[in-house]
């Protein structure tokens, strides 16, 4: 015990630990994330995707294709004539048969359900073919 001086006690230092709570809380959610996100990645449909980019040298040779509409009531079109499902998978195998490299252009009513579609898909892929094209409208150009 010293006299005349009060003893002065020493400050406390800065505390320089991380704390890895928040970061470990952060990653363990995100780990869950794509722990569930990753099944619903994996399924999707394999299609070829047609290349935008032409050599302009090599002209665009025409490629052989075939058109399949299916309307709002539910009736196949084989380039605009009517058609049964049988004889639609008889015709798709035999298009596989002489050139699996035709490609299907695929025109759909838009009151069809999906799920429609999705079975024409599977019906080509089942025959041979890999080329599938979606055919849509353009939207009109907005008035002025």
């Amino acid at each position: 015990m010293s006299f005349g001086r009060l003893e002065r006690s020493r400050a406390d230092k800065p505390m320089s630990d991380i704390n890895v709570t928040p970061l470990v809380d952060v990653m363990l959610v995100l780990l869950v994330i794509f722990i569930i996100a990753a099944p619903l990645m994996a399924s999707r449909l394999s299609l070829e995707l047609p290349k935008a980019e032409v050599p302009a040298a090599a002209p665009a040779a025409p490629e052989a294709s075939v058109a399949i509409a299916l309307d709002a009531q539910g009736q196949l079109h084989w380039n605009d004539e009517p058609l049964a499902e049988d004889a639609l998978r008889q015709r798709l195998q035999a298009t596989a048969q002489r050139n699996p490299d035709t490609e299907l252009q695929l025109r759909a009513d838009a009151a069809v359900p999906y799920g429609r579609v999705v079975q024409l898909i599977g019906l080509a892929q089942t025959a041979g073919l890999s080329r599938i094209g979606f055919v849509a409208e353009a939207p009109a150009p907005p008035a002025r």
